[in-house]
Parts: structure tokens; sequence; C-alpha cells
């Protein structure tokens, strides 16, 4: 069967895929509230009936309660399906989440939350969309690739065209994924077989400018506390005898970045790989307004600050940093209270590229630290959570089958971008199994992600059904 047969039975059959959508909308699976934990359920059984329907090996697979997880225990589908006779595809693994986030506040929705409404498109704004909680995060994005299943189990007999899926779709994605490690390590044998992992939980360029996000930073996120007296003192006794946590800690801390605002660290960049020319070349011609950015964050064009020798979208793509996220101690209340605190504290996070190990930096950062820590004083290190960031090369075959997929799904050629921000998945896919991922999403900025009036444009959702179809085509060619 070919890609544009699908595509006739996807345009001929949207109703029914936008009813079956919606019926899973209705199940307010908030993984992160234990009163919601029997709709986590009543969802996931719902995908993974809808896989076995296709034709899918698909289950349940129960998970443990987690320490650092709230209303944890929500169970992962996991579905396979075999090859056809012959078939000699690459394995590709489907990852998505049928949880949703918390709908607060719940006054400012239009419409309820977990009765999803069609609105039509109005005069200059979007066009016609799906609104409720859950439309575009993530289950109107893992429904694209299930009516694509869907298409090519009509017409051929078999949801992949003959290719290898293996399916996994977690549910608390939106409350720290607890249990998604322990899973995969468990079912390390199966998964291990895959050639790729493709997620559908991103975003486009823009409306109307599709694209593939090949490469993803990682995360080393930390939290330090510099301690001195054992006990706050007297500003008036103490001050000029005795050391200041806030004032040696911002010292510390200023010396981070050098004055071409790289990071002093030590080794910080031994194992970052230099951006290409080829790289360069195709963001360079994406022509990002790095002014009007900051336009629209209130800051004027000396704000665009950053690594010397890199342009805005150069040190967000592909470049490490280090921020100081939040800083407190002694006393913040209102009047005055002149003391000199105790201890002083600050969380510190380092975005990553690819092949650096966040804890490696993690225990870099901590050696540097004390190897400055201030006269009289002593540090409290503490490492929260990290992960790798990842990168599919541009010449990868599975890259090319995507890019191939969406230009016959949507008539563009799609732009080739990046993420500055880290999806742990994807991370601990490439720290367990030297997994690449290729994240083929359809969302808009626009799309109110995780605040009240969540929506999915038709028009995304019609791209991302058409686009999967086409993935699943070129696989089997």
């Amino acid at each position: 069967m070919s890609s544009p047969a699908a595509f006739d039975w996807l345009k001929s059959n949207e109703k029914a895929s936008i009813d079956r959508w919606m019926d899973w909308l209705r199940i307010a699976s908030i993984s992160t509230d234990p009163a919601y934990k029997s709709d986590c359920r009543k969802a996931a059984e719902w995908c993974r009936d809808q896989f076995a329907e296709l034709g899918f090996d698909a289950k349940l697979v129960e998970t443990g309660e987690v320490k650092a997880g709230v209303g944890s225990g929500h169970p992962i589908v996991l579905a396979t399906i075999d090859p056809a006779p012959g078939n000699k595809s690459p394995h590709v693994l489907f990852y998505g989440h049928y949880d949703v986030q918390p709908v607060d506040p719940l006054d400012l929705w239009e419409s309820k939350p977990f009765e999803p409404v069609i609105k039509p498109a109005v005069a200059g704004g979007p066009g016609e969309r799906v609104v409720a909680r859950g439309a575009v995060d993530d289950k109107g994005q893992v429904m694209m690739f299930l009516e694509a299943c869907r298409a090519w189990k009509e017409l051929t007999g078999h949801p992949t065209g003959g290719a290898k899926f293996t399916v996994m779709v977690e549910g608390e994605e939106e409350c720290g994924s607890g249990n998604l490690e322990p899973f995969v390590r468990a079912h390390k044998d199966l998964l291990s077989q895959c050639d790729v992992c493709l997620i559908s939980d991103t975003g486009m360029l823009g409306r109307g400018k599709p694209a593939i996000t090949y490469g993803v930073r990682g995360l080393a996120y930390t939290e330090i506390t510099l301690h001195a007296a054992n006990q706050d003192l007297h500003s008036g006794l103490w001050g000029g005898r005795c050391p200041n946590p806030i004032t040696e800690l911002t010292r510390v801390l200023a010396q981070l970045h050098d004055k071409k605002r790289r990071v002093t660290i030590p080794g910080f960049y031994d194992d970052v790989i230099p951006l290409s020319k080829k790289e360069r070349a195709n963001w360079k011609a994406l022509k990002f307004n790095s002014i009007a950015a900051l336009k629209k964050i209130g800051i004027g064009k000396d704000g665009d600050i950053g690594e010397a020798g890199f342009s805005a979208m150069e040190r967000e793509w592909g470049r490490p940093t280090a921020e100081i996220n939040g800083i407190w101690g002694g006393y913040t209340g209102k009047g005055a209270k002149t003391v000199i605190p105790a201890h002083a504290s600050a969380k510190v996070s380092f975005r990553l590229v690819a092949d650096q190990d966040p804890k490696k930096i993690t225990k870099l950062f901590f050696k540097w630290l004390k190897a400055n820590t201030p006269d009289g004083c002593r540090w409290e290190l503490n490492d929260h959570h990290g992960g790798f960031g990842v990168t599919v090369p541009i010449d990868s075959p599975h890259l090319e089958f995507a890019s191939r997929a969406i230009k016959k799904a949507t008539g563009k050629r799609p732009a080739l971008i990046k993420s500055g921000g880290s999806i742990p998945v994807a991370g601990m896919l490439k720290d367990v199994l030297k997994l690449d991922t290729i994240f083929m999403g359809f969302g808009l900025d626009d799309d109110r992600v995780h605040s009240p009036n969540e929506k999915f444009e038709l028009d995304c959702f019609r791209w991302g059904a058409r686009s999967h179809a086409a993935f699943i085509g070129e696989l089997t060619q």
C-alpha cells in the first residue's frame, strides 16, 4: 500500500478518528493527584485496548509506588507487533504518555477540561481546534500514531505495514516518570532490540512550518548550601569579624563564568561535540530573529548575551550552560532584621549537550566548589537529578525516513531543529539503551500546554496522522 492510500483513508474516516480521540480526552488521567488513580488506570486500559484491537500484543505492566512520585504507581502500556515475513525494516520504539496535568485554575477554562469541544476558526485566529486537557500533551499526538496504524491495518491487515514496532505509553510523565527507568531496565532485553525511538510530544517551528527535533539538551540539577556559624549572628557585633555566607556564596558563584561567559569549571567542556559547519549553516538559514525574541520578553537588543562566538540559536541548541536558578539566605521579610545568617543556599543547574555526562558534570562542579571554599565555611552539596542530552546525526537514515515522510504528508520539507530544553525520557533511553530519539511532533507555541484551554488544531492533527502513516511507509520501503 502507498502512503497516498493511507492519506485517503485518514481523510474519509476523520470523524471517527476524532470521536475516538475525544473518548480518551474525557478520561481525567491526572497522574500527580491520587484522587485520579482509577482514571489513570482507565486511560491506560483504553490505550491498551486500542492497540490490541489493531493487532498488537498489548498489555498493562504494573508499577510500584515511587518515593519521589505523588500519585505514582500508574501502569505502563506495552504493545508489540511482529514484522511481516521477510520484512527487514528498522525496529522502532514509539513512546508517549497518557497522563495529563492538573486543570487548575478551573475558573479560567472556557469549557470543561474533560468535556472536549471543537471550536471553530475565528477571523484572524487559529484554525479549528479541539480544546481539552491533554488535547496536545500528549493524547492528541499519540492518537496521530494510533490512527496512522489504523489506516495501515484497514488497508493491508498489518498496523505498521509489516514493520516491527514496540510501543511504550506511560502514565507518570507529568509527575516525574519515577517508574520509567526501572521499567526500561526490567525490559532491556526487548527494548535494546530497537533501532530508534520515535516520540511525538514536541512542536513545529511555527504554524504551517513542520519540523523535526533531532536533539535536546541534557540536565544536571543541584542545590548547594554554604554554612558558616552555628547560628544567625548580630551584624553589628559580628560584621567584619566572621564570614557572611551570603556574601561568600555570591563571591564563589560570580566566578562560574569568565569575561567571555564561558563556564570556568575545569573539564566542563571536555566532552562537548563542536557544532559542525553544516549545522551552523542550517540554523542560520532559519533566520531566527534574536532581537525580536528579546523584545517579546521586555529586553532590549543589548540583552543578547551569552558565550562569545556563538549566535543566540547556537547557544540555545548546541552549547552547554550554567545557570543560578535561585538563591536565598538570611532575613527576607518585611522591615529590618540585621543578621549575618548561619547559611546561604542556591540552586544551580547545567544544560548539557550530547556526550556530556550529567553525573560527571555534577562531580566536577562539586570539586570546583570545594576548591573554592571560603575560609571558615563548609559546603552541603545535593545532587537532585540529571539526564543525558540526545542528538541524532543529521545524516541518520532514520532521520531521513522522518523527513521524507513529513514532506509527503505536508508538501513541505521539515526544518531540522534542536531544543534548548531537556526531555528526560530521551536522555534515559540514550543512557540505558544507547538509543537515539527522533521527535516528530506537531504542536504549536500557542497550544497552551499545561494551561487552561489547552488545544490542538485539527490541521496539526491531520498533518501528524499523515506524517506517521508516511513514516511507516518509508520504513517498509
